[in-house]
């Protein structure tokens, strides 16, 4: 995966596409919703065994730790 283009730190973002990814895992498309980063949709492998329409609209917290995101989401 990429590096991610926001910069370390934890970011509010919420789900807005999901797609079906190998493994049981979802890739999701997740737009920031505050700080100089607004507005900027990031693509990030989720958790393995969401369904991907479940995690549409889904509010998401965003970590970027040395370049690498993750992301949990917050149901």
């Amino acid at each position: 995966m990429p590096p991610s283009p926001l910069p370390d730190g934890t970011h509010d973002a919420i789900v807005v596409d999901a797609d079906e990814a190998p493994g049981g895992a979802v890739v999701l498309h997740l737009a920031v919703l505050g700080g100089p980063h607004k507005g900027e949709v990031v693509e990030v492998r989720g958790p393995v065994g969401v369904d991907p329409l479940d995690a549409l609209g889904v509010p998401a917290t965003l970590t970027v730790a040395d370049g690498a995101p993750s992301v949990r989401l917050d149901p």
